[in-house]
């Protein structure tokens, strides 16, 4: 949901695709409001699941696709034997520092994109049965991708949200509002 375009995003193509990304993050960031760290942990459907977990992945999954688009290689890249704690918080890790490192995986992820010459400048996908082999994708793709990969986890989160306490997104955009003002 969308609810302030910001004057800089009409018109400029990065800036609406950038807009668009946002909104999505904030719908996962508003899906933790008023949460404890143990609600947030809490799995309320026969889903494995979670509102923290949700953050923590989305946050990776920008992060894994920001670097293949710099072409840099991923300072956390998951394996077999690891890629269940991509959807969990474990070692100490809390709610307020995975936002913290999502806000700054974020904010890297708009400074490289109003850096890069061309949103056709393109990257190759990764090798993976559900790309098209020795494909290379536009940075629009990766913005407009990226919009998809947390929207379709925004939706859990709203499932996950709802089945906690009865809150739906529209309760959540008004409680942030409230807490903004």
């Amino acid at each position: 949901m969308v609810t302030h375009v910001p004057s800089e995003a009409r018109g400029d193509e990065r800036g609406a695709l950038l807009n668009f990304v946002e909104a999505q993050r904030g719908a996962i960031r508003r899906s933790l409001l008023g949460l404890t760290e143990e609600q947030a942990a809490s799995r309320p459907s026969v889903s494995a699941l979670s509102l923290s977990g949700l953050l923590k992945h989305v946050a990776e999954v920008e992060l894994n696709w920001l670097r293949l688009a710099q072409r840099k290689p991923n300072e956390n890249e998951r394996n077999q034997e690891n890629w269940g704690d991509s959807f969990r918080l474990v070692d100490g890790e809390t709610i307020p520092r995975t936002l913290e490192t999502w806000a700054a995986i974020s904010a890297e992820t708009e400074e490289f994109i109003r850096a890069v010459p061309s949103m056709d400048d393109t990257f190759p996908l990764p090798p993976a049965p559900w790309f098209p082999k020795d494909t290379e994708v536009s940075m629009r793709w990766f913005l407009v991708h990226l919009t998809e990969e947390i929207a379709r986890h925004a939706g859990h989160a709203d499932i996950i949200r709802e089945s906690l306490d009865g809150k739906t997104a529209f309760e959540l955009v008004a409680m942030d509002a409230e807490a903004s003002a």
